[in-house]
């Protein structure tokens, strides 16, 4: 009989699921001052600007809005949280105009998980027009208010989403904005997220950073610091740069076959998207040029880590 483990070691592996995201990260019982430095240095100012760098009517919201009308009044809940729901719930019957009404309602009297549901919805265009300036501004708030938020918070996954986001519109910048590309800047967005929420996303695109020497030398043992602490909470695309660095070596990084090929698989197992070629391509390179022996000593590994991921 085939176990699940050597199931995922096969070339072909079919995807058993996200499994691997079972685990969770530890959450740290203390604040960090690095959020008020942010704050001070103006990393987080929300640059409300229009393309000549002056403040722009069309990308702000008034401040005081009257509660949309079909929003239900609920006993004993507030007005501001029985707005994000009603929003929530119109997107998901189709009913967009209706739930973007009540989102900007909750998100004006500063509701991060609207504010955060807005900047997505504007960052990729979904139900709305895309608009990263209006993207920026709403992930902006939500880093500007919550920045020392407790990490074990209801809202923490969104404020740590929020710095993400930002980090990445720092890197690319936002053409013909204020917004420009600066890698400082969106290292500072990814390490705080990263560091003080533990969030895994924001852990992989760090480790990318120092991977690829972006907006610092080349470190790979930084790299592989924040990217091993980004894979043990499953995100496959860390998995990959992990696995990918382990089986070949790199500078300071001792090759590590088995181990490497372990990290690998995992990541295939998560790749589904058609952009992740990248993923089943280093899965099947490593494949192929492993030993017998390696592939072995990746199956055992593999055992064990099925073995702690459903605790």
């Amino acid at each position: 009989m085939v176990s699940k483990s050597q199931s995922l070691l096969k070339r072909r592996a079919p995807r058993v699921g996200r499994w691997a995201c079972a685990l969770r990260p530890t959450k740290r019982p203390y604040r960090e001052t690095f959020a008020a430095a942010l704050l001070l240095c103006g990393v987080l100012a929300s640059p409300a600007l229009a393309f000549d760098g002056n403040a722009q009517s069309d990308h702000t919201v008034p401040e005081q809005l009257t509660p949309p009308a079909n929003v239900p009044v609920t006993p004993g809940v507030r007005p501001v949280d029985e707005a994000f729901r009603s929003g929530a719930q119109a997107l998901r019957l189709g009913q967009t105009a209706k739930g973007v009404d009540a989102l900007r309602y909750a998100a004006e009297q500063g509701h991060p998980a609207a504010q955060w549901k807005l900047g997505r919805m504007y960052a990729d265009g979904d139900g709305v027009k895309r608009d990263d300036i209006k993207a920026f501004e709403y992930f902006s708030r939500v880093a500007n208010s919550h920045a020392e938020d407790y990490p074990g918070t209801a809202q923490a996954r969104f404020v740590a989403s929020a710095f993400v986001a930002l980090g990445s519109y720092y890197l690319q910048g936002i053409p013909n904005s204020s917004v420009r590309r600066d890698a400082g800047r969106a290292r500072d967005m990814y390490s705080y997220a990263a560091s003080y929420f533990g969030d895994s996303e924001a852990q992989y695109r760090l480790g990318k950073m120092y991977l690829d020497g972006i907006g610092a030398p080349r470190d790979p043992r930084q790299a592989a610091r924040w990217l091993i602490l980004s894979s043990q909470k499953g995100q496959y695309e860390a998995q990959a740069l992990l696995g990918n660095m382990l089986f070949r070596g790199d500078d300071g990084i001792s090759r590590q076959g088995a181990r490497g090929l372990m990290w690998l698989t995992l990541a295939r197992d998560g790749a589904a998207a058609p952009q992740d070629k990248w993923v089943v391509d280093l899965y099947e390179d490593a494949f192929a040029e492993a030993t017998p022996e390696e592939r072995a000593q990746a199956l055992q590994y593999l055992e064990q880590w099925l073995k702690t991921a459903q605790r």
